[in-house]
């Protein structure tokens, strides 16, 4: 491999936003980010606002959701930071914040789902991967 390519990784690296959902997903896609090694790790949590409509959780246990997930995060990623997003539209917010804090990567695992739960969402991974401004990294699954 050629030097310019290893460059573009290692920058490519530099700054990875890492969004996560719970918990439980944000070990798993720390996991799966680890091997990649990069040099630093923004977490986000975004907080679904309703718009008009109930929250789907309140925002306190939103809160207590993001700060849980950041834990688990920093157990692979011990100096990452979290930032929490509060939006109606989940890739807008990633987006804003990979800008906001200059991010040189959005990396994420795929939570999957059968078809029609992808088609009802507006399937999250096609638009964070055809409308970014910067690299998205798909994480691999793995086994569940």
């Amino acid at each position: 491999m050629d030097d310019s390519v290893d460059h573009d990784a290692d920058d490519m690296l530099a700054h990875v936003l890492l969004p996560v959902a719970t918990e439980t997903d944000a070990r798993k896609t720390a996991r799966a980010l680890a091997p990649y090694d990069p040099r630093r790790v923004t977490v986000l949590h975004v907080i679904e606002k309703g718009g008009g409509s109930p929250d789907k959780t309140p925002v306190e246990q939103s809160e207590e959701i993001a700060k849980n997930a950041a834990e688990a995060v920093r157990a692979e990623f011990p100096d990452a930071e979290l930032q929490k997003a509060y939006s109606r539209n989940v890739v807008d917010a990633i987006f804003d914040v990979a800008s906001a804090i200059d991010a040189s990567a959005i990396a994420y695992r795929s939570r999957g789902g059968n078809r029609l739960v992808q088609f009802l969402s507006g399937d999250l991974s096609v638009k964070l991967v055809t409308h970014a401004d910067r690299p998205v990294i798909a994480l691999p699954r793995g086994d569940d």
